[in-house]
């Protein structure tokens, strides 16, 4: 089936427009601002933790943003993320966005807001048509409300974003679980091994100000760091970029993954713990937990630490990674050029580390495991849900399916 076309800004309840200039100095009080962090780590976005940031009576009206309203990225540093759509799903009663965005408010009568942020997301989109590449790739508004879009009657544009929110649906359920999981695996990692009220902890003497059976240490003690591995150089293997790793959660999106035949970069295996090392990865919070591959191991960025317990389990080592302590400590190790700041592993290693008795360390992981193996199971399926919502897309969109 054949769609018509129309002009995209025919669609539009009022002109588009950009967000708000806030300078860092003002940022840290007032209301949620939509960064582009989280336009680019967020395709439905939320009501998630943002920026806050001080408005104006005038500000708050004309930057606020509404549930479906879809956020363009007007820049980007690289070719592809330029602009990349997402659709706002539930945000606090005032939330506005920055000037690196575009927002587009579509006439509900005319044009179903989901049907088209899927449009902009699927192989047919004519987005790139627009972008122009100066020193960042960038799209204008002007441009973006000229673009000729495809226009299927809007009972049709409803059916097909229906179908294809019911897997988003899906995932997000999901992804909230995992999030509950992780909160309660990480609750449970500070109780027993930072406030040190493991089961049983009142009948434990404190000898030289650990308890008993625990031992003083450093982290080197109990993880390896970036370990030696063999990989096979004819074997195709599985590639990890920094982009499969979040900055909140254990998972790694295997749909980032790519296959090489190169050995070249960091090396790990199931059970090991990636944490980024570079500015602003760091900082950021991307850290994974690496399952799922094969047996044999796989290869990632150069911009990874591997971490591997030795006398630990691997959920304690991923559950120490994600700590304030411990990051403060690799933030501050960091060293080299603004922007390409790295951290040093030979001053992550010698991060102090009260090392637990071998019988806390065998009762906590028959306690953690279940939930770690609970979190993988989710991860898989909702990777599941979206490979099919992908391949669904394309055939949805270009009319090849009918509805």
């Amino acid at each position: 089936m054949k769609w018509d076309y129309v002009t995209f800004e025919k669609l539009y309840l009022n002109d588009s427009r950009n967000g708000l200039t806030k300078p860092s100095k003002v940022r840290g009080s007032g209301f949620k601002m939509i960064n582009m962090g989280e336009l680019f780590a967020n395709d439905r976005i939320f009501d998630i933790p943002m920026e806050l940031v001080p408005l104006n009576e005038k500000e708050k009206i004309s930057a606020k943003v509404e549930k479906n309203d879809l956020l363009f990225a007007r820049q980007s540093l690289v070719l592809e993320g330029a602009g990349k759509c997402s659709i706002v799903m539930d945000v606090s009663p005032l939330t506005v966005f920055e000037s690196h965005i575009i927002r587009v408010r579509l006439n509900k009568e005319l044009a179903d807001p989901l049907f088209y942020y899927y449009y902009f997301r699927s192989s047919i989109s004519p987005i790139k048509t627009i972008v122009q590449q100066c020193a960042q790739a960038g799209i204008r508004g002007s441009d973006l409300q000229k673009l000729d879009v495809i226009y299927p009657p809007i009972q049709t544009q409803r059916r097909i974003a229906s179908i294809l929110s019911a897997y988003d649906d899906l995932i997000e359920n999901n992804r909230k679980q995992i999030k509950l999981l992780e909160e309660a695996a990480q609750r449970l990692y500070k109780e027993w091994f930072v406030d040190l009220r493991f089961p049983g902890h009142e009948k434990v003497r404190i000898v030289d100000g650990v308890p008993e059976g625990w031992r003083k240490g450093v982290i080197e003690d109990v993880i390896e760091f970036n370990p030696k591995m063999t990989l096979a150089k004819e074997r195709l293997k599985q590639s990890v970029p920094m982009s499969a790793l979040s900055t909140n959660s254990m998972t790694i999106n295997s749909n980032e993954f790519t296959t090489t035949y190169s050995n070249s970069g960091s090396k790990f295996k199931n059970g090991d713990t990636l944490l980024a090392r570079i500015t602003p990865c760091l900082e950021n919070g991307k850290t994974g937990f690496v399952s799922g591959i094969d047996n044999e191991g796989a290869v990632g960025s150069t911009e990874f630490i591997v971490m591997r317990s030795k006398k630990l389990n691997p959920y304690i080592v991923y559950l120490l990674a994600r700590t304030n302590d411990f990051r403060k400590t690799a933030i501050h190790s960091m060293t080299g050029s603004d922007g390409r700041q790295r951290a040093q592993v030979d001053k992550i290693m010698k991060y102090p580390y009260i090392i637990p008795s071998q019988t806390i360390l065998y009762t906590f992981e028959k306690v953690i495991k279940p939930i770690f193996d609970k979190i993988i199971c989710l991860n898989v399926q909702s990777q599941k849900l979206a490979q099919s919502r992908d391949r669904l897309l394309p055939k949805l969109m270009s009319g090849e399916l009918e509805v």
